[in-house]
């Protein structure tokens, strides 16, 4: 008697368990900077690295319109 493949993901519908969150390029930066979160619109560092890497990292939209900052979409 032959056994009958089971077809699909036997996965499909379950939940991903505990997946490690990793801190975007900007909060790494933020933490480089020992920046508190009321000191990111004053922190010329902070801005001088938003313009650099503006169109290929996480940089929240609110500051980059603080700083007047246009991003590539």
């Amino acid at each position: 008697m032959r056994k009958l493949r089971n077809k699909g993901n036997p996965n499909w519908g379950k939940g991903w368990g505990d997946i490690p969150s990793t801190p975007t390029s900007f909060e790494e930066m933020v933490g480089q900077l020992k920046l508190k979160e009321n000191q990111y619109r004053s922190s010329i560092p902070l801005k001088e690295w938003a313009k650099k890497h503006k169109d290929s990292k996480y940089v929240p939209q609110d500051l980059l319109d603080a700083w007047g900052i246009e991003a590539k979409v």
